[in-house]
């Protein structure tokens, strides 16, 4: 392949947007074909992964991963984004001892559902709720399903509510600290927030984005999936996009050439295993 190619693991810093991290990327290896897989927002640090060249067709296949965070939390003081980007918009005594907030975070562990919030980029009727919060209008998405696999607290020092949170991609974590608020009736907003790890990936592996050079092996971005090594027959068809025999597996899975370079990607729809990303040679 020309150029560069392959995942790379940066550690935003505070204050830029992912996609002004993409931007520095693309510089720095002189390429245009660089995507991320999920952004965080200007206030937050931590792993970005980012797709260079052909692994940026295969980023979506992160999205559902779960993502591990380091946070705080304010008790007492709502904003109107919910972290410390907002205007605040109420303050209330905060009397509450650890147990409580302790309690108010487990509540939330499990299967439930989200309403990501006004000032998100989530669109609705073609338009961003962001920028219609900006102008005063409300717009309401709906609820998305979530999974919150862990949240616990990790230091408390009123009104500061330090944590670490493990949840579902597609998760807003700021939600969860104003739900915690809201459960404790003093409200609550996000003031810190660091992503630690994506599924298999973790942050200590990450460098800033100045810092980029060469991108991991493009087969790290199907790692987590299963691998079908297929025989030279099979592998012909699949690297000419032609639907193969079901495999067996609920969800994707990484189909490789007999001889190692992976070929794409396949899904299982009843008796045919269908092509989803193939990886053009």
């Amino acid at each position: 392949m020309n150029g560069p190619e392959g995942l790379l693991l940066v550690d935003k810093p505070k204050g830029v947007t992912s996609h002004d991290v993409v931007d520095v990327v693309r510089r720095a290896l002189s390429t245009r074909k660089v995507g991320h897989a999920g952004t965080l927002d200007p206030m937050a640090t931590g792993l970005l992964i980012l797709g260079v060249g052909r692994a940026t067709r295969l980023l979506r296949f992160l999205g559902d991963l779960p993502k591990t965070y380091a946070g705080r939390a304010l008790l007492g003081v709502e904003t109107t984004t919910l972290d410390a980007d907002g205007d605040v918009v109420r303050r209330s005594p905060v009397e509450i001892g650890e147990v409580r907030v302790r309690e108010a975070m487990a509540a939330l562990v499990g299967d439930s559902t989200q309403r990501p919030p006004a000032y998100s980029a989530v669109k609705v009727g073609g338009r961003k709720l962001y920028e219609a919060a900006r102008k005063g209008e409300r717009l309401e998405a709906a609820p998305r399903p979530i999974r919150v696999d862990r949240f616990e607290l990790t230091g408390f020092d009123p009104p500061d509510a330090d944590f670490d949170v493990t949840c579902s991609g597609g998760t807003y974590v700021r939600v969860l600290a104003a739900d915690v608020g809201a459960a404790l009736g003093c409200g609550a907003h996000l003031t810190a927030l660091r992503r630690t790890s994506i599924g298999p990936f973790d942050v200590r592996e990450a460098v800033l984005p100045e810092d980029v050079r060469n991108p991991l092996p493009i087969e790290r971005a199907v790692a987590h999936l299963p691998r079908v090594e297929l025989d030279p027959e099979e592998a012909a068809a699949a690297r000419n996009g032609r639907i193969l025999g079901p495999m067996g597996f609920g969800g994707p899975y990484a189909v490789f050439d007999p001889d190692g370079p992976l070929i794409g990607v396949y899904l299982d729809e009843g008796t045919k295993g269908r092509p989803q990303v193939i990886l053009a040679s």
